[in-house]
């Protein structure tokens, strides 16, 4: 191997782990948060349902590269301005690019998958509330034991689709000066001023994780499938 293929391939084996971390976290989280926004984009409640619904189009209806914009120098810049914030414990973690990305993205796919999540809750048909209100359930044991369970076998394809693109959302984040996958690519490109080798490696790799993703999602479909 060249001098440059061990130089391209020591940055985007960086740039991968940093890229899964980030991808990982963020789909941890963001599918966590999906189903209390859900929950509360279906409430009846006005001041749970309003503000589900206000965050849902605000994420939804703009460009992730914008939201990752606006945390990064917007809410970035006013947390420096904050005494109390800057020399605190905690401003070595918000003053890195690293947490605005998390942040972003974590958020961006609760948005997408607590409107999956809501989708599928109404897409149960309605004698499954009935059934287990016949038989004396609460409103949130029958959410808990009879929905959620339902609703999570109809989701489980889109949600597997949602969780694709925000691996693909992760190249932005190197707009931001976080070192994955994409951003290593670039390093590459700008220090050795060749463009099409670290480009089509980091496409390659990119390939390579949705790939993954898509099997393991399929698999556990089959699982869900056959145990019910």
């Amino acid at each position: 191997m060249t001098e440059f293929g061990v130089y391209l391939a020591n940055q985007l084996v960086a740039g991968v782990q940093v890229t899964i971390i980030l991808f990982v976290g963020c789909a941890v989280v963001g599918n966590l948060l999906a189903i209390p926004i859900a929950l509360a984009r279906l409430s009846n409640r006005r001041w749970l349902r309003y503000p589900a619904v206000a965050f849902i189009l605000a994420f939804r209806g703009t460009p992730l590269l914008v939201q990752l914009y606006l945390c990064y120098f917007g809410v970035g810049q006013i947390l420096a301005g904050v005494p109390s914030i800057r020399y605190s414990p905690l401003w070595p973690i918000l003053r890195g690019a690293d947490f605005y990305a998390f942040f972003t993205l974590s958020l961006n796919t609760a948005a997408y998958c607590g409107e999956i999540w809501r989708g599928a809750i109404q897409a149960i048909p309605e004698g499954q509330r009935e059934a287990g209100q016949s038989l004396g359930l609460s409103k949130t044991r029958i959410m808990i034991s009879v929905l959620l369970p339902q609703a999570f076998r109809l989701a489980l394809p889109a949600i597997g689709g949602q969780n694709i693109l925000l691996l693909k959302g992760t190249a932005l984040a190197s707009t931001i000066t976080v070192f994955e996958l994409m951003g290593a690519a670039n390093l590459v490109r700008a220090q050795t001023f060749r463009v099409y080798e670290p480009l089509f490696a980091a496409a390659l790799g990119y390939f390579l994780l949705a790939a993954l993703i898509t099997v393991g999602f399929e698999f556990f479909e089959r699982r869900l499938a056959r145990r019910y």
